[in-house]
C-alpha cells in the first residue's frame, strides 16, 4: 500500500460559479447539513483507506529568504489516505460531498514519498 496526501481546494471563483452565496439562507444551510452527513457517509465508507482524518486548513503564511508574509492558496482541508495505486487513490473522491454538495473546487491527490537518503 502506498499513502496519499489528498488536498481540498477551493476558492473564491469556485463559490461564485457554483451560486452558494446566492442560495437563500434556509436552503444553504440544508446543503450544508446534507454536506456534512455525506461527507460523514465518506469518511464511513472509505475509513480502511484513511491514515488521518485531516480537517480544515486555516489562513497561510509563507516563509522565505526575506521573512513571513500573508498569502492565499487555494487549499482548504487535507486528508492522507492509503491505496494500492494513485488512481486508485484519486477513484476514492470521485463525486465527494467537497464539490457534489459543497462549493469547492476539487480535490488533487499526491502520493507521499519517502525521504531521500532514508
Amino acid at each position: 500500500m502506498k499513502t496519499f496526501v489528498a488536498v481540498f481546494t477551493g476558492s473564491p471563483e469556485a463559490t461564485e460559479a457554483s451560486g452558494w452565496n446566492a442560495l437563500p439562507e434556509a436552503e444553504r444551510r440544508a446543503r450544508e447539513v446534507e454536506g456534512v452527513k455525506a461527507w460523514g457517509a465518506w469518511m464511513q465508507a472509505n475509513a480502511a483507506a484513511v491514515v488521518d482524518g485531516g480537517g480544515p486548513l486555516g489562513k497561510t503564511k509563507r516563509v522565505d529568504r526575506h521573512g513571513v508574509s500573508d498569502i492565499r492558496n487555494a487549499m482548504a482541508a487535507y486528508i492522507v489516505i492509503r491505496a494500492v495505486s494513485h488512481e486508485a487513490a484519486a477513484a476514492l473522491f470521485l463525486d465527494h460531498p467537497h464539490f457534489s454538495i459543497f462549493p469547492g473546487d476539487g480535490v488533487e491527490i499526491m502520493e507521499r514519498l519517502p525521504v531521500p537518503g532514508q
